[in-house]
């Protein structure tokens, strides 16, 4: 959390920070091959508005108001209207890479067929991502986690499963794994032991468990709820649909 200075306007003056600035350029050419490329062939089927939204405006937003947004992006998603290719030209242009106003985290997989901001048609500054295999609530992942709730503000905290889950799979067939890969059954075991071997029920199972397990043991989150500040879902992504889900 080198960048926890700046956010309290002081420079921390620290590698990382300074490596950020050295990789912008060519962070910066890439995103522009993806918002000409895309963005062009949006605007010819006349789908994409070109006006960004201000990157401060996510900040006003209620829990639900964020849950909404994060809902209707998806919706974009689906039907291929997306609009946040368009806004990430503009918000660098503002330099809102200075500070982050996201307004909402997402605990998600981190299977390289769920692409978090564009599952839910978002910018760049909008949503506080943490992945890990199996989107489970590990101490470092909840530390993450209350850096965006405590220190950034988000207002939305959702627990992002996935269809096909990779490492809810093996956890079921526990076979033996190469390195540490094991050490990702132990966090899951919970929703394959109240689930079975039925693979979509223990996907959601562990979602709602882990969205659960962080609205419980973690002091910051629970307090953040209890002050109607934060509101914390589990939701399923359909790799084949794009869909996600609300559960429970």
């Amino acid at each position: 959390m080198s960048t926890i200075a700046q956010h309290f306007g002081e420079a921390c003056g620290c590698t990382a920070c300074s490596g950020e600035a050295r990789g912008g350029d060519a962070a910066f050419s890439r995103r522009r091959f993806l918002c000409t490329t895309l963005g062009t062939a949006a605007v010819m089927a006349g789908g994409v508005a070109l006006s960004a939204r201000p990157a401060s405006a996510q900040s006003t937003m209620t829990p639900d108001e964020a849950l909404q947004t994060m809902m209707d992006g998806n919706k974009r998603f689906t039907e291929g209207r997306l609009q946040s290719l368009n806004e990430d030209l503009a918000i660098l242009k503002a330099k809102t890479a200075e500070k982050q106003e996201p307004f909402a985290a997402v605990l998600s997989c981190a299977d390289s067929r769920v692409p978090v901001e564009f599952v839910f048609d978002q910018s760049i500054g909008h949503l506080f991502v943490v992945r890990v295999a199996g989107n489970v609530a590990t101490p470092e992942i909840t530390a993450s986690l209350e850096y965006g709730i405590a220190v950034l503000g988000v207002n939305l905290l959702m627990v992002l499963g996935h269809s096909n889950c990779g490492a809810v799979k093996a956890t079921i067939e526990g076979k033996a794994v190469p390195g540490q890969i094991g050490a990702l059954y132990a966090p899951i075991w919970p929703a394959v032991n109240a689930a079975g071997n039925d693979l979509d029920a223990a996907i959601d199972a562990n979602a709602k468990m882990q969205a659960t397990l962080l609205s419980r043991t973690s002091t910051v989150i629970a307090d953040a709820t209890k002050q109607g500040k934060l509101k914390v879902v589990a939701a399923r992504y359909d790799i084949a649909t794009g869909v996600v889900s609300m559960l429970g």
